[in-house]
């Protein structure tokens, strides 16, 4: 098998062959792996044998492409540009015509042969010529069209000038910030349904700012596919462009405020999780909530009395319409789209495809969240307060992005993660990753929809899994997640559209650089003025000492994640005998690790000590989390977030990554309602040590 062609082909499709794994081990993917991906990228091969002529292939590719898909103007000043030529082409005129996203103009021209030469290139015997544009242009803000005309030939190319920097708030005083973290799923009420919803979120943002706070994050709040699967995970959606009905407030939806609405939204029901009340039953929840949202759905359709305003927010956002037909066609079938009959699948639906009572469902119930979500986010902005929400890395292959962008999309693989030393066999997310090529090709158009459906609510917007704008490891279907491997992704362009559209809602970008971060992605955060995460749970290290590294005051920081134990579970090393119980650590690995974390104790306490804030040798468990949210408090960190669930000592988790059926991830009510847990002295006591430290 020819290895050395079939690496030079996967570095001309942005393929990584090698990685560095979690241990600093260089990792070699195996020639399948590497041809399986090639094949994927469309690369025209089908053995390791035809590389060489895959590579002459592609390489023509790439010099007949006369100029770049996509280029940045930083700062908004394009100075040059590069054009590729055939050297063959005689001596001509050239004509650049850029066309300016508000409608405006821009023209240059000249002779081709007075152009600078910055390089040659030969393939198959044709030769080819780079030569350089020089435009010395500051364009506006913005999305501009570049056109190139060289003799007969055209092509064209997206501009985007952006800012250096994202956009930086500016806190009142220079005070530095902090917040409350709950998923909303778990926040609940004394009385009203068992699960949050927005007017809850609008209730716990007016708590947290009476206490002084200036943030609350949640989980993503995006659509999912509740008839067809029972994978409640927030970062599986079935769309990025859409929300989620099950979260609207019911009393705030036309005719919801009727009497029994209420009474009928929380009647209790027995859970799917024997009898662990604390569990949300999604099941249960969901078609309860269904039922009573069709019913305004039908008396509003029938004689409501906002039919005028439906109709400008459909004009608005013409995509709702092909959004409830699609989710109304597959409820009539019942099945994701992947197994629907043509044309279906391919994208064409007729009204004949699905209910008119479940199409006008979701077109209204879709309305509604967009008028709540709105409030929602006015009402922060009356009370000083940051929306913090979380951009998830992927979207579910049965949902309607996919569906919608099937060409975007590589539907016969997985994102996911090589292994580390948790996850010994890697980790398979089970999404499509979206293919490089293809969304340059189209001009961010869908990654750019996406993230302004985000921005207009969020004014602090985290991006899971950064590294994904520099690179995602592909897993082909049919391999196990051990054999995957990394593509690269254009993060210079990523990250201008991240900094333009962060400038136009005016909102933070936090990238979750988390785990094996390569270091390019670390220093593009630093560059271009992004936020990123300082986790004190991942700080704790008993090999490097028991000095904890200081956040960084670009860090959003906080004590724990919602992928990782709860603070009282990891002190106490509970989530290590729940790795005995998914097999994920022998016995003997167990009691090694018992051993670090009792070692990690000493030396936190004796760190926490030494910085005068604790003053004991065998402190609680409440009492060194305390010190610790008053460590973080008082660091530089930009952001200190909270999470409301570890002041109480909680010590089940949100979500046990790497498992689905062996834990009930993503389901688990707050132990306390919204009404009992504001009024724990324990967690009034710490936010007000963490308010007073944010204020100095």
């Amino acid at each position: 098998m020819d290895r050395y062609n079939l690496q030079a082909l996967a570095r001309l499709y942005g393929v990584y062959t090698t990685y560095a794994d979690v241990w600093g081990t260089p990792r070699h993917a195996s020639n399948d792996t590497i041809l399986r991906t090639l094949e994927l990228l469309d690369a025209p091969l089908a053995s390791a044998d035809q590389a060489a002529d895959a590579i002459v292939h592609r390489r023509q590719q790439l010099w007949r492409e006369m100029v770049a898909p996509v280029m940045v103007a930083w700062d908004a000043r394009l100075a040059s540009f590069d054009v590729r030529l055939s050297e063959a082409l005689p001596a001509t005129h050239y004509r650049v015509e850029f066309t300016l996203e508000d409608g405006g103009t821009i023209k240059l021209e000249g002779q081709v042969n007075e152009l600078p030469v910055c390089r040659h290139g030969e393939v198959a015997g044709e030769h080819y010529v780079r030569r350089t544009v020089r435009t010395d242009l500051v364009l506006p803000h913005g999305y501009h069209r570049l056109k190139l005309f060289v003799d007969e030939q055209e092509a064209e190319s997206l501009v985007i000038a952006a800012p250096m920097r994202a956009f930086e708030s500016d806190p009142e005083n220079g005070r530095r910030l902090w917040g409350v973290f709950m998923p909303l799923y778990a926040l609940h009420r004394k009385t009203g349904a068992e699960s949050g919803n927005f007017g809850d979120l609008e209730a716990l943002m007016e708590w947290t700012s009476a206490c002084g706070g200036n943030l609350v994050a949640t989980l993503p709040l995006l659509s999912t596919l509740w008839e067809l699967t029972d994978d409640p995970s927030p970062y599986n959606p079935a769309s990025r462009l859409f929300w989620n009905e099950f979260y609207l407030d019911v009393k705030r939806v036309p005719g919801g405020e009727a009497p029994g609405v209420a009474a009928a939204l929380s009647d209790s029901q027995p859970t799917s999780f024997g009898t662990d009340s604390h569990l949300l039953n999604y099941a249960t929840a969901v078609d309860r909530k269904r039922r009573i949202l069709e019913k305004l759905a039908r008396d509003f359709f029938a004689g409501g009395s906002q039919r005028e305003a439906l109709a400008q927010y459909c004009r608005e956002n013409p995509d709702v319409q092909r959004f409830a037909q699609f989710r109304a066609a597959g409820e009539q079938e019942g099945r994701p789209w992947p197994l629907w009959p043509e044309p279906l699948r391919s994208g064409a639906i007729s009204q004949a495809d699905y209910r008119q009572d479940a199409y006008r469902y979701h077109l209204f119930t879709q309305w509604q969240v967009d008028m709540q979500l709105e409030a929602l986010a006015q009402r922060a902005q009356r009370l000083n307060l940051l929306w913090y929400l979380d951009f998830p890395l992927g979207v579910a292959g049965a949902g309607y992005d996919v569906w919608r962008e099937p060409d975007l999309f590589v539907r016969d693989a997985s994102g996911g993660a090589p292994p580390d030393s948790f996850f010994t066999k890697g980790q398979d997310w089970g999404f499509p990753p979206m293919r490089p090529d293809r969304l340059r090709r189209q001009g961010y158009a869908y990654f750019i929809r996406a993230l302004r459906n985000h921005l207009r609510r969020a004014r602090v917007l985290r991006f899971d899994h950064v590294m994904g704008l520099y690179r995602l490891y592909w897993i082909p279907h049919g391999f196990p997640a051990t054999e995957g491997a990394y593509v690269r992704y254009p993060i210079d362009e990523l990250c201008a559209i991240l900094n333009l559209e962060s400038h136009r809602f005016g909102a933070r970008i936090v990238g979750e650089n988390l785990g094996t971060v390569p270091a390019a992605v670390d220093q593009a955060l630093l560059r271009h003025g992004m936020d990123d995460m300082y986790v004190l749970q991942y700080e704790t290290n008993p090999e490097r000492g028991s000095t904890l590294r200081t956040p960084q005051p670009t860090a959003v920081a906080s004590v724990n994640t919602h992928d990782m134990p709860q603070f009282a579970a990891y002190w106490q090393g509970l989530d290590i005998e729940d790795r005995v119980e998914l097999g994920l650590f022998t016995k003997d690995e167990a009691a090694g690790e018992q051993a670090r974390r009792k070692e990690l104790r000493r030396q936190l306490t004796a760190f926490l000590n030494a910085e005068g804030l604790l003053d004991s040798e065998a402190p609680t468990t409440s009492e060194v989390l305390e010190a610790c949210q008053a460590y973080l408090a008082r660091s530089p960190a930009s952001i200190v977030q909270v999470n409301l669930e570890d002041l109480w000592g909680e010590t089940e988790p949100q979500n046990c990554p790497g498992t689905f059926r062996e834990r009930p991830n993503w389901r688990r009510k707050a132990k306390y309602p919204l009404e009992v847990f504001t009024e724990l002295p324990e967690v009034r006591r710490v936010l007000e040590t963490v308010d007073r430290l944010r204020r100095l």
